[in-house]
């Protein structure tokens, strides 16, 4: 099951304003995909929150579109910053990239970002998303999967085990 941005935030407004905030916080992150003989293929790319929905833009006939073209799953995972201080967390998403052919659209995207044509665009369906924080001792993981509560685990340093608290 996969969700658009709008369906993000309708179902848990909080989280998914926090994972936006820790994306747009720098330009560049890592793109995963799925290379012609099932290998991982990480890169580079900058992403886009705009008309409810999370975009990428791609040079036409780059390595990362083409993965994407013949299959669409993904990870993106938020640029962690300059140092090791985790501020606003570790952030991650993992869904489908679904390719928009729509003149309109990539016209009025284009018109917005300034993406040179001829490019590919790519609206990012949800498949789940995760925020790793640190709370004192503690590691906090939350994760996000349509149709499903926003789960939150907290991790101490001590020999304890992990404990699942009500989000």
């Amino acid at each position: 099951m996969t969700y658009s941005w709008t369906d993000f935030q309708a179902a848990e407004p909080d989280f998914a304003a926090a994972v936006q905030q820790r994306f747009e916080k720098h330009t560049h992150h890592i793109l995963a995909t799925v290379r012609k003989d099932g290998s991982p293929r990480v890169t580079g790319l900058e992403v886009n929150f705009r008309f409810g929905e999370l975009w990428l833009g791609m040079m036409p006939n780059s390595r990362k579109a083409s993965d994407l073209l013949r299959d669409p799953r993904l990870a993106i995972h938020a640029n962690p910053g300059a140092d090791a201080s985790m501020e606003d967390g570790d952030v991650r998403i993992a869904g489908r990239a679904v390719e928009v052919t729509d003149p309109e659209t990539k016209d009025r995207f284009q018109s917005e970002d300034g993406e040179p044509l001829p490019f590919h665009l790519f609206r990012v369906e949800l498949a789940e998303a995760v925020r790793t924080t640190v709370d004192g001792d503690e590691l906090v993981l939350q994760t996000w999967r349509p149709g499903r509560a926003l789960r939150t685990i907290r991790r101490g340093n001590d020999a304890s085990p992990a404990r699942t608290v009500p989000s």
